[in-house]
């Protein structure tokens, strides 16, 4: 997909790289965000996966347990290209039980006791090792140069790829959604082949597009099965918004969502020259506990900002947004403008998402640059701590100038 935004960096040029050579190349460590009381009804399981998402860690730790995987508790959701470390939890299991499971790519490290089931953002940050290969050594300095930037101003805090669905389109049915415009919604999701889609994708798509909407519902693939049933139901009924809301609704949501996260992309890329700076009338947000308020007086905050104790704010719109003021009101005002939008597209109609500020920048901590060599050849060596929910792949995403996929 494009990446269309821009680098905090861009006056570094790109530096070749290649990601994720093979799981051992991106190690991901949770810190918790506080210990097991070692009393409880409650087990938290650390555990080292290979090669397997959180969910499916999920299930394949539900499946051997005997339980179902709501009962598994996990404070954050970690890619499958890499070799992570995370707690999970599970109750009413015996410890023995749990230190003796085989599982295939899976292995847990530690048991204890605690007494509640963790939950998404229970915790503190991430540690991440991060092996970067074919990278010259004649750009290390470079990568110094870019690596000292974030250190100093923040990394951009824009919403990467994953958000935006794999063709990036997710934002375009989220739009047609948000002003109930079903055919629009209905056509992006099932039609319109584009250049990432291949086999038997592209020709369900080509089909829908030549208006065979029969023979497209029956050219999905077994794994699409919302596109299954929203293409046939449409091909049943010719009731485009029948077909959309047959779609599973918690999709629908996160199409919306990615609308929203466009949004916010964009008015982060409007902003990003005074990335590590506040405006009177911003929003900020307080880094040490996440609390937002107005900027007054803009000049009595700036020392505040370059010591990185608080970061201006960007809209997620929705009815419980807190709006900004002044020059920082008016740059979201112009953002929905070019975009057709009004903030009662967000307010109103059935979808209405709730809305929040979200800072446009986040931290860097403890970060380390070493080059090395292993049995694959050499490598740069990349090891820093971020917040949770934010993503390496943004960090090595200005040093490489590419989009920063996770």
């Amino acid at each position: 997909m494009d990446w269309n935004w821009p680098f905090l960096t861009a006056d570094v040029a790109p530096i070749p790289g290649r990601l994720k050579q093979v799981p051992e190349d991106f190690l991901v460590e949770e810190l918790p965000l506080y210990p097991a009381s070692g009393e409880g009804t409650h087990l938290f399981l650390t555990i080292e996966k290979r090669g397997l998402t959180t969910q499916d860690a999920v299930r394949d730790l539900a499946r051997a347990l005997g339980r179902a995987p709501r009962d598994i508790g996990y404070a954050g959701q970690k890619d499958a290209l890499a070799v992570t470390r995370q707690r999970l939890s599970v109750e009413h299991v015996e410890e023995a039980r749990v230190r003796d499971l085989k599982l295939a790519r899976l292995r847990v490290l530690s048991v204890e006791r605690h007494g509640n089931k963790l939950k998404l953002g229970h915790l503190a940050g991430n540690r991440f090792t991060i092996k970067v290969r074919g990278l010259p050594a004649e750009r290390e300095e470079d990568v110094g140069l870019v690596l000292s930037t974030l250190g100093r101003r923040g990394v951009p805090n824009y919403f990467g790829p994953q958000r935006f669905g794999m063709r990036g389109d997710s934002w375009i049915v989220g739009r047609a959604l948000l002003h109930g415009d079903f055919d629009e919604a209905l056509s992006q999701f099932a039609g319109r082949v584009g250049p990432d889609d291949r086999g038997a994708v592209q020709r369900a798509r080509s089909l829908f597009d030549s208006g065979e909407y029969e023979k497209a519902a029956k050219s999905w693939p077994r794994g699409f099965r919302d596109a299954l049933r929203a293409v046939g139901t449409f091909a049943r009924t010719r009731d485009a918004r029948r077909a959309v809301t047959a779609i599973e609704r918690n999709l629908l949501r996160f199409f919306v969502s990615s609308y929203q996260s466009h949004l916010f992309n964009t008015l982060l890329a409007a902003r990003l020259p005074g990335l590590d700076g506040v405006q009177a009338g911003d929003q900020a947000y307080k880094e040490d506990n996440g609390a937002i308020f107005l900027v007054e007086d803009a000049d009595l905050e700036a020392p505040r900002a370059q010591r990185f104790e608080i970061s201006p704010t960007g809209p997620l719109y929705g009815k419980r947004m807190s709006r900004p003021t002044g020059e920082p009101n008016t740059l979201e005002e112009r953002v929905l403008a070019e975009a057709g939008e009004t903030r009662e597209s967000f307010e109103t109609g059935p979808w209405q998402p709730t809305g929040g500020r979200r800072p446009l920048r986040f931290r860097i901590d403890g970060l380390e640059f070493q080059p090395g060599r292993d049995e694959l050849g050499p490598f740069a060596r990349f090891s820093f701590t971020l917040p949770p929910g934010c993503y390496a792949t943004a960090v090595l995403a200005e040093v490489l100038k590419t989009p920063p996929a996770e």
